[in-house]
C-alpha cells in the first residue's frame, strides 16, 4: 500500500467525519481538501471515494441512535412512531427529488473551490441571522420534541434540507437553521438534523454507488476501509460533542468560521497564493 495515498486517506475521512454533522459542510471541505492535498487528474476515482467514506460517517450517527432507530422499526403500529417515520420520510422527498433532478448540473458549474467559498460565507451570515432571530424572540421556539412536528414541519425542513444541494452550504446547516427558523428549538432542530441524515445519506449513497460503480475496484479496499472507519470514528466524537456543546451554546462559533474560511479562500485564490483548479 502507498503510505502517502494511505494517509490522504486517513485525512480524508477525517474531515468527513468531523464537518458531516456540523453547519460547515462536509462537501465544501473535501472538495477543498481534495485539492490541496493533490487529487487534480483523479476527480473520478475520488467521486467513489467520497461516497464511500460518507458511508461511514452516517454509520456512526445509526450507531448513536440506535436505541431510538429500533424503537421505530419495532414499533410501527404505534400512532407516535409512525407519525416520526413519516415526518423523516417527507423531509426527506424534497432534497431526494432535486438531487436526482439536478446533481449532475450542480456539480459541473459549482463543485469547485471559489463558489464553494461564496456559500462557506453566505451561509455564515445566514447562521448569525437566525441566531440573532432566536435571541430576539426566544417564544418563538414552539417545538421542544422531534415527536411534536407535523407533516407541514417535516415538509418545510425538507424544502431547507434542499439548499445543501448547493456545495458549501451543508446539509445539517440547511436543516438545522431551516428547522430554528420554522419553529423548532436549537436541541431539536439538531436531533431531527441527526435522524433526517440517515435516509439522506443512504439514499446519496447507494444513488451515487450504482451510478459510479464501473469505478469500483478491489485494489481500492484498503484506502477506502482506512477513509471509512476514519470517517465512523471521527463523527462518533463529533455527534457527541455537538449534542453536548448545544445544550449551552449557540451556532455562532460556526457562521464566524465560515465567514472567515470563506474569506480565506477567496483571498487565497484572487492573490494566487494557492491555486484553486476550477
Amino acid at each position: 500500500m502507498d503510505i502517502v495515498l494511505a494517509l490522504k486517506a486517513l485525512i480524508m475521512g477525517l474531515v468527513e467525519g468531523f464537518t458531516e454533522f456540523l453547519p460547515i459542510s462536509s462537501t465544501g471541505h473535501l472538495i477543498l481538501a481534495e485539492h490541496l492535498l493533490g487529487f487534480q487528474g483523479m476527480e473520478e476515482k475520488m467521486k467513489v471515494f467520497e461516497i464511500v467514506i460518507q458511508a461511514g460517517a452516517m454509520l456512526a450517527v445509526i450507531w448513536e441512535f440506535r436505541a431510538r432507530i429500533l424503537e421505530v422499526l419495532t414499533g410501527l403500529g404505534d400512532p407516535k412512531q409512525q407519525r416520526f417515520a413519516i415526518n423523516v420520510l417527507i423531509a426527506f422527498l424534497p432534497a431526494a427529488v432535486l438531487g436526482v433532478l439536478f446533481n449532475k448540473a450542480i456539480k459541473q458549474v459549482l463543485f469547485a473551490p471559489v463558489p464553494v467559498a461564496l456559500a462557506f460565507i453566505i451561509g455564515g451570515f445566514v447562521i448569525l441571522w437566525v441566531e440573532k432571530r432566536a435571541k430576539d424572540n426566544p417564544a418563538a421556539a414552539r417545538i421542544n420534541s422531534v415527536d411534536e412536528l407535523t407533516p407541514v414541519d417535516a415538509l418545510k425542513i425538507g424544502v431547507a434540507q434542499a439548499f445543501a444541494l448547493i456545495p458549501g452550504t451543508s446539509r445539517s446547516g440547511a436543516t438545522i437553521m431551516g428547522s430554528m427558523i420554522f419553529g423548532l428549538s436549537r436541541k431539536v432542530a439538531t436531533e431531527f438534523s441527526f435522524f433526517l441524515a440517515i435516509p439522506t445519506l443512504v439514499g446519496a449513497t447507494v444513488y451515487s454507488l450504482y451510478k459510479e460503480r464501473a469505478l469500483l475496484s478491489a485494489a481500492d479496499l484498503p484506502l477506502f476501509t482506512i477513509g471509512t472507519v476514519s470517517a465512523f470514528i471521527s463523527a462518533f466524537l463529533c455527534v457527541r460533542w455537538l449534542l453536548r456543546y448545544i445544550s449551552s451554546h449557540t451556532f455562532t462559533v460556526f457562521a464566524w468560521y465560515r465567514i472567515a474560511f470563506g474569506l480565506l479562500v477567496l483571498a487565497t485564490a484572487y492573490t494566487g497564493t494557492i491555486v484553486w483548479a476550477d
